[in-house]
């Protein structure tokens, strides 16, 4: 049986995630919005970015606990706990983008999607 979709209640699942980093301190997190291009395969990017494998772990940590709380949601899909220089975790319509500073300059996935609309989240830091 092919796994549902799970709709979450409107933008409960982007603040979750943007809660959860927070609380993290998780640095400069932007939120790439694709629902007004035709050709995207989702609805969102959330990034931000860590000063140490241990906060970047433990942001990713905290962003499932948080989502899994106030959601009820799993994450379809993680990668990249083994080296936590970039960590995704993909809620199907909304990706996860956790990386180390020097590795999301490289990859500048803000420039790469710059069609869609970008949106920097305060951190009050």
């Amino acid at each position: 049986m092919p796994k549902r979709k799970i709709k979450s209640p409107e933008g409960a699942l982007t603040g979750s995630i943007i809660g959860a980093i927070l609380d993290k301190k998780g640095k400069l997190p932007v939120v790439i919005d694709f629902s007004k291009l035709k050709i995207a395969v989702c609805d969102a990017f959330i990034i931000c970015h860590g000063t140490s494998r241990t906060q970047i772990e433990a942001i990713a940590d905290h962003v499932m606990d948080e989502v899994k709380k106030t959601t009820g949601m799993n994450p379809w899909h993680r990668e990249g706990f083994e080296n936590a220089e970039w960590i995704l975790i993909d809620y199907g319509d909304v990706v996860v983008h956790i990386f180390q500073e020097d590795r999301r300059k490289f990859y500048n996935l803000e420039q790469l999607w710059a069609d869609a609309e970008i949106t920097k989240i305060d951190s009050k830091e």
